[in-house]
């Protein structure tokens, strides 16, 4: 059944090709009958229809002009260039279906010529020529006049071959009749650089998307992928980067323009040097007649998946001297965890996100509550907070009110809400792990870490996974991990975190904890304690300060610290003694080494991560159960964690924190 099947569908899909030839042919038949004025003119009457016809590219041109435009130019300009290159199109392809059952003398009448001279003087001194040619009005023009601007070499170009065989056929049948050598794009470029090197004349397309393989080098101050391939040949033949355009001048007339060829301000000529410079003629030729250029491709098209950039073999390239700040921003739009503990352990992926790509401007959304947190992060530029009662369509009006055009948006939670929030809010890229029912919404699925051998991964590497998917540089992640450096002289202090918003079960006793402290401040009289906890635990923070006495000094801020003064007062701590709590990774994140007590929870999966971190747990066979009651009602998870052994851990810390210094 399959083998009959596929060659049926080859001559379903030979047929196919051959009515749109036919289709061409006829068109061509119609427009042979016509003056190249009334073709000019009918082009630009549907041109007009189709820019309001064709919501998706007319809104695409826009999209393109306002990222070239949009820093110098109002909307109704915007609006109106981009009408003004629909009517352009359309002529310009109407005539370049003319243009080759016309006579060569006649076209050649119909074309005014500027700037040659910039190509006689490369002739005279014996250099190749490369000619960089763009999108730009009846670009068809330059395969119908070569005696225009090749003066006796032998003229050739690179294309890329058409799906439709006859169509195809036809192309390089004119083609090679005008004197044309033709090198197939997919035969590689072992042809193309032979006839360079033996002093012909050669012509490339170079102001299109070149996915994977291109550099990525500012196009009007937006990184784009650009072709290397013309700096390259250019490089190893020794020879001239030639621009040369083709602009409207007038009903079925034309103006060539060739111009100064292309110098890297580098005092070495290389291939990112010449390229990036390439990019900046490239607009300079664009700008002179913005209508005429080719606004519906998409140029600054986003790569998938890798569009934090870090992987790509040609990488990032910006022209000698060229300040990054002009670029401009490359806007992500992260969705923090909703609890504390998990943001703090998603800091290294958000690190290693801003720091994938020099234009990125990084925006966190999450809880209200985070807003401290993640501002305190330098790599953060702003915060959209969220009200825990917020709808989703008052959600996605927040997002779309902040006036920003994400370009992508990176969710750290799984939930499908949070999903369906940016989805609303017209995110053109969302991606995430497929999570539960969302994976309709996402538009790139990030696929679930290859399962290895031992034990979980930890949640911090879950994180890092997403940004390394993305294409960001997670290698060394931990070397990136701050240090809390107390001044010298400070007073030596110790936090405790007794409580635990999750659950009693990650409790461990407070009479326990008050144990721990008047042991170790036996030894350690001038340690100052101090206490932490959220609101909701006040009264456990009163009854820890009861237990201990003034016999034992201490600070009760337990509910009396906002987020941002937690951070402050744990930078001023040597040592935090805890319970697996949000204030355990606040902790950790800020460089302030622990001893964390574990319980119903798995440390391998959300325990602080380095060597200055201290984790202690009595295993037994019912954990890691990760209830918020323990359902046996004895927590023996924790309450066989004695006093001692934490008290003894805290020693072995501030005896390292000693020896640190």
């Amino acid at each position: 059944m399959g083998k009959s099947r596929k060659p049926k569908n080859q001559t379903l899909q030979l047929i196919s090709h051959w009515l749109v030839y036919a289709l061409f042919r006829c068109i061509e038949g119609l427009l042979w009958l016509l003056p190249v004025e009334m073709v000019w003119y009918l082009g630009r009457i549907l041109g007009t229809i189709g820019f309001y016809v064709s919501p998706k590219y007319r809104n695409l041109a826009k999209h393109n002009l306002r990222i070239a435009f949009g820093r110098e130019k109002k909307e109704h300009w915007i609006h109106h260039t981009a009408k003004a290159h629909f009517q352009s199109l359309i002529s310009n392809v109407l005539c370049g279906f003319k243009l080759p059952m016309m006579a060569q003398a006649e076209v050649e009448k119909r074309v005014t010529v500027e700037g040659i001279h910039h190509t006689h003087e490369a002739m005279a001194v014996g250099k190749p020529i490369l000619y960089l040619v763009c999108h730009l009005s009846c670009w068809e023009i330059l395969t119908q006049v070569p005696s225009l601007f090749v003066f006796g070499r032998q003229p050739a170009t690179v294309y890329q071959p058409l799906r439709n065989p006859f169509l195809n056929a036809l192309l390089i049948r004119r083609r090679r009749k005008l004197g044309y050598t033709l090198f197939d794009r997919q035969d590689g470029f072992t042809g193309p650089m032979k006839h360079m090197k033996e002093g012909g004349c050669l012509g490339v397309l170079v102001d299109q998307h070149a996915g994977d393989h291109g550099v990525w080098a500012p196009f009007f101050d937006r990184l784009a992928s650009t072709t290397p391939i013309a700096a390259m040949m250019a490089h190893r033949a020794r020879g001239v980067l030639m621009p040369l355009a083709i602009y409207d001048d007038g009903p079925g007339r034309w103006r060539m323009v060739c111009s100064a060829p292309v110098v890297s301000p580098e005092a070495k000529q290389t291939v990112e040097g010449l390229t990036t410079e390439m990019n900046h003629r490239v607009e300079e030729m664009v700008r002179r007649q913005p209508e005429n250029w080719f606004w519906v491709h998409n140029r600054w098209k986003l790569p998938k998946p890798r569009f934090l950039l870090h992987d790509y073999k040609r990488g990032i390239a910006l022209p000698a001297g060229y300040d990054p700040a002009r670029l401009q921003p490359f806007e992500l739009l992260v969705r923090s965890p909703n609890w504390l503990g998990d943001a703090c352990m998603a800091f290294p992926a958000v690190r290693a996100m801003k720091a994938g790509r020099p234009d990125l401007k990084l925006t966190v959304f999450g809880p209200e509550k985070l807003r401290e947190l993640w501002e305190s992060q330098p790599e953060v530029d702003r915060y959209i907070g969220k009200d825990n009662k917020e709808g989703l369509f008052s959600v996605a009006c927040r997002i779309k009110k902040t006036g920003v055009r994400f370009d992508a948006a990176i969710l750290l939670t799984n939930s499908t809400r949070s999903t369906l929030e940016f989805w609303l809010a017209g995110i053109p890229r969302l991606v995430g792990y497929k999570g539960s029912l969302r994976s309709r919404l996402l538009t790139q699925i990030i696929k679930e870490p290859k399962k290895v051998e031992g034990p979980p991964m930890h949640h911090t590497l879950r994180y890092l996974h997403v940004a390394r998917s993305c294409g960001a540089q997670t290698e060394g992640w931990d070397a990136t991990l701050p240090v809390n450096t107390v001044p010298a002289g400070s007073p030596l202090r110790v936090g405790i975190c007794a409580g635990a918003e999750y659950g009693q079960a990650k409790r461990w006793p407070m009479d326990r904890y008050a144990a721990v402290m008047k042991q170790v401040s036996a030894g350690h009289p001038q340690i100052e304690w101090a206490f932490f906890g959220a609101p909701g635990e006040a009264a456990m923070g009163e009854q820890l300060s009861q237990m201990v006495g003034p016999e034992v000094p201490h600070v009760n801020l337990v509910g009396k610290t906002k987020l941002s003064g937690l951070i402050e007062q744990l930078r001023t701590c040597t040592l935090l003694v805890t319970n697996d709590t949000g204030t355990m990774h606040l902790a950790a994140a800020l460089g302030v080494p622990t001893v964390s007590i574990f319980g119903s929870t798995e440390p391998v999966l959300t325990g602080p991560l380095g060597p200055q971190h201290t984790v202690i747990r009595h295993h037994v066979p019912c954990s890691p159960c990760f209830k918020r009651e323990c359902p046996y009602g004895h927590y023996d998870c924790m309450t066989l964690v004695t006093p001692a052994r934490v008290a003894a851990a805290v020693e072995d810390r501030l005896a390292s924190s000693r020896v640190s210094k």
